[in-house]
């Protein structure tokens, strides 16, 4: 079982994470660098900026095998490209009724806002999700998705 932890035998999502290059991902290598403490399982995607994530990607993430994402960048009025937050946010909305049409349950996608001086926040935001994750089991329902075209 690849997603186990080998010490417990426990589930352990993969997730990965398409973050800001301005913000989030500034506050994740803080988390690093402070030595913070959170799950090891997230993978770290930075992209310019929230506004342009392509919501097939996370789509294509779940049809490549993961079990969570996170989407995370400026906080709203922050954003280094003035309001590349607020379109992301417009576009989660319309998202979460997509997904549900795909059969992907939307707790297993998170958004959040993470500035670079939050490094505790990324921390915290990780270890909550991955624990959310965990929960719900590993997402299986990727092998229909590849069936579909998606992957």
């Amino acid at each position: 079982m690849e997603n186990d932890n080998k010490a417990t035998g426990a589930f352990e999502p993969k997730l990965v994470a398409f973050v800001c290059n301005w913000c989030t991902y500034v506050g994740a290598d803080l988390a690093g660098t402070s030595r913070l403490k959170y799950a090891s399982n997230v993978r770290v995607i930075r992209l310019p900026c929230t506004g342009r994530i392509d919501f097939m990607l996370i789509l294509k993430a779940f049809a490549q095998g993961m079990d969570g994402v996170i989407v995370s960048g400026c906080h709203p009025g922050d954003c280094h490209y003035t309001v590349g937050n607020y379109h992301a946010r417009r576009r989660w909305i319309l998202f979460r009724s997509l997904l549900d049409f795909a059969g992907i349950d939307v707790r297993r996608v998170h958004f959040a806002w993470v500035s670079a001086a939050e490094g505790a926040k990324w921390a915290d935001l990780v270890n909550k999700v991955s624990g959310e994750v965990r929960e719900l089991g590993p997402y299986k329902e990727y092998q229909g998705l590849a069936g579909k075209g998606i992957a």
